[in-house]
């Protein structure tokens, strides 16, 4: 098959199921791996893998900007050179 045979059979095969929900979303959780195995892009994540990463940042450390500090001010308390 050539790209644009398989491009519409892939298509075709998505809009046979496009109605549902559950299907439709383990679809593109797999493309999401697929497309993840090609690129260096790290925001190309399931849900499952991005909820991972914000409960394994939540056990680290935190900091909060103080209030009525802007951002320049919050960045030079946490050692940034501006």
């Amino acid at each position: 098959m050539t790209t644009v045979q398989l491009t519409n059979d892939i298509y075709h095969n998505i809009n046979i199921i496009s109605k549902n929900e559950g299907l439709l979303n383990r679809v593109a959780k797999y493309v999401r791996r697929l497309a993840k195995q090609v690129t260096d892009d790290p925001t190309l994540m399931t849900k499952e893998e991005f909820f991972a990463r914000v409960d394994e940042a939540a056990k680290g450390k935190s900091t909060r900007m103080l209030p009525n500090e802007n951002l320049t001010e919050f960045l030079r308390r946490q050692g940034y050179d501006l």
